[in-house]
């Protein structure tokens, strides 16, 4: 199997409350939504997606937060931080420079799922 090539394609996050985390990924984070079904939404760059869904086996929050860790890149880390805050988005982390050059900073989304934002240094 050595031979075979793997590619890492996206992730999905299962939901109770399809509605309140569409909300926060489209109106609080600016995803704009690729495709919407009625219990699907996926977000896509390039032919990496990013999808939330509902679940009927999910009934409540994440019970471990920091196992799976989403990232997404911004451009200006403090001014988006800034946006989250107006927002009510409470962090876990606040936006630091981190040894490689880069900013990061972490919080969580409304199923208590974590996301942490990167700046990646000027080259």
């Amino acid at each position: 199997n050595r031979g075979i090539m793997i590619k890492f394609s996206g992730a999905i996050i299962w939901t109770y409350d399809l509605g309140r985390l569409r909300h926060f990924y489209e109106d609080i984070l600016g995803l704009n939504p690729h495709s919407v079904k009625d219990h699907f939404i996926a977000y896509k760059w390039g032919n990496l997606r990013f999808s939330i869904g509902s679940h009927s086996e999910i009934t409540d929050n994440s019970i471990e937060p920091l196992r799976i860790m989403l990232n997404f890149d911004v451009k200006d880390i403090k001014n988006f931080a800034n946006s989250l805050k107006r927002n009510d988005v409470k962090f876990l982390r606040e936006p630091e420079k981190e040894h490689w050059g880069g900013w990061v900073c972490t919080f969580q989304d409304p199923d208590g799922n974590t996301i942490q934002l990167l700046q990646q240094p000027d080259h």
